[in-house]
């Protein structure tokens, strides 16, 4: 495992100064490394999608258990260091289980992979885009049946709000058309270098493979509902989905066929009532 001096020691032997942009905060604690591996029930029977390896503290984890796993990293210098880094603190055995993409997660398709495609995601996601990576891979990959992944706190809270919830919004609704979320814990600051000025939660995945029947058209036009909801959240629903269905009695009316009180708020609604009425054609 990677110790705070020898992530430092590679950093400078790069000549890297962690970017915020990128979101470079670096996990330095083996015990935090070994309890996501843990949390996410990684085995040696397990394909593993990691995002943003970084210097290789959590990829080091994830092999120590013989994962095979694909790494993620947009930055040019890390994903190049990022093979020899396992060699050297692992060995030749841990490095055959490795395939490094030099890529953006946000552009990553199925043709970027060869078969088996990974049914795991465990990453340190990068701050400002953890979301968008998020939803895009587990829409790309229906493989994925579990994840943890470790994002800003406020963030990962707003992924596990349940309807009601002052922070329950439009990625909370769409991460759940997928599956179940929780915090599952939380992380301290002082194990990243640098170290960062937000806390952090590691969120756990289980998808519902009900979900999964949705087709494309219906996701699509149910991320637009939940997208209008949400833009307007203070207003009642007929009015925030007044533009998506032409007017507000266009959208009383669908609510209503939905069985949904057009007076109604969109921190109100659950998943099964957005699906109920995504299912309904917009009318005009």
């Amino acid at each position: 495992m990677l110790g705070a001096s020898q992530i430092r020691r590679i950093a400078e032997e790069l000549d890297l100064n962690p970017s915020k942009k990128l979101g470079q905060n670096f996990v330095h604690d083996a015990n935090t490394v070994r309890r996501i591996v843990q949390l996410a029930e990684v085995t040696s029977e397990s394909h593993v999608i990691e995002v943003g390896p970084g210097l290789g503290s959590l990829t080091l984890g994830l092999l120590e258990t013989g994962a095979k796993v694909v790494a993620v990293e947009v930055d040019d210098r890390l994903a190049k260091r990022l093979r020899p880094t396992i060699r050297e603190h692992a060995g030749e055995a841990e490095a055959e289980n490795l395939t490094v993409l030099n890529m953006d997660a946000l552009k990553i398709t199925r043709d970027s992979l060869e078969e088996p495609y990974p049914e795991v995601l465990v990453a340190n996601l990068p701050y400002n885009v953890s979301v968008p990576i998020f939803l895009h891979l587990l829409s790309e990959f229906p493989e994925i049946t579990r994840a943890l992944v470790m994002v800003q706190a406020e963030v990962g809270e707003r992924l596990a709000a349940t309807p009601g919830s002052k922070i329950y919004g439009g990625p909370s609704v769409k991460a759940a058309s997928y599956g179940e979320l929780k915090v599952a814990a939380t992380v301290p600051r002082n194990i990243f270098w640098p170290v960062p000025n937000v806390d952090s939660v590691l969120v756990s995945f289980q998808r519902n493979s009900e979900n999964d029947e949705l087709g494309e058209t219906e996701r699509t036009r149910l991320f637009n509902i939940i997208e209008a909801a949400f833009s307007q959240r203070r207003k009642m629903l007929r009015q925030s989905l007044s533009g998506y269905f032409g007017s507000s009695a266009r959208a009383s009316e669908a609510l209503k066929e939905a069985g949904i009180d057009p007076t109604l708020r969109a921190e109100t609604l659950s998943l099964s009532d957005f699906l109920a009425l995504a299912r309904i054609t917009p009318l005009g």
